[in-house]
């Protein structure tokens, strides 16, 4: 059996196209066999059913007055680890899910999930990074570091995928790609090119943890 991969996301989608992309041109080594998203307008989801694969929406729902806002959350981690331990993946990609998992959701799949993160994080969990010209930037976490990159004025930024531990954007690093910040950058610009460097290092992530995967059973 082929490695599979699930990738639950909350937007459109564009890391997705590049496995799903890669998979079509048989150099994956994977296939994607699930997408889900926690918002039912991702359009993720359309890309998925566009290739024939699974697709589901899993919504947190709104907390009634009065109810208790960690149990509804927990409730809703445990249909999320449900539906994607119903399909085994052998990888869990988080691929712009705009939700913090809690440890009892990476129990459910341990050293299986991994994810992207449009800035550059430090193989030691640090709050700095040390650029390959020696340049000592902050390691930005958090949902909007893109404009923080701006607003920090850094000369360069980038993004990491790393394996996911209960530390939010944290956890060993796979890959890293540092990308130059130019005059005139907005986020959005920024974003576009941070996204170039995401789905050709997501493809190659992916295709590596696959291969790795395929000697551990030979060997075995």
């Amino acid at each position: 059996m082929r490695y599979q991969v699930a990738v639950l996301l909350s937007g459109s989608g564009s890391n997705l196209q590049a496995l799903l992309d890669a998979e079509a041109a048989g150099a994956l080594g994977a296939e994607v066999v699930l997408v889900v998203s926690d918002r039912a307008d991702a359009f993720g989801l359309q890309r998925a059913l566009a290739r024939q694969v699974a697709a589901a929406y899993v919504p947190l729902p709104a907390t009634p007055r009065g109810a208790d806002r960690a149990a509804v959350r927990a409730a809703w981690e445990r249909r999320l680890a449900d539906v994607v331990a119903a399909f085994a993946p052998d990888l869990v990609v988080l691929a712009g899910f705009m939700r913090i998992l809690s440890p009892a959701f990476l129990d459910r799949f341990p050293n299986r999930v991994i994810n992207q993160h449009p800035a550059l994080l430090p193989d030691d969990g640090g709050d700095i990074y040390v650029t390959s010209t020696g340049l000592v930037i902050p390691a930005l976490r958090g949902a909007h570091v893109v404009a923080e990159a701006l607003e920090r004025g850094l000369p360069v930024t980038g993004c990491t995928i790393h394996r996911v531990t209960p530390r939010v954007d944290d956890g060993p690093v796979l890959a890293r790609a540092e990308v130059p910040v130019l005059p005139g950058d907005t986020p959005e610009t920024l974003h576009e090119r941070i996204k170039v460097e995401e789905h050709r290092l997501i493809v190659e992530v992916v295709r590596s943890l696959a291969l790795e995967h395929a000697c551990a059973q030979r060997q075995g």
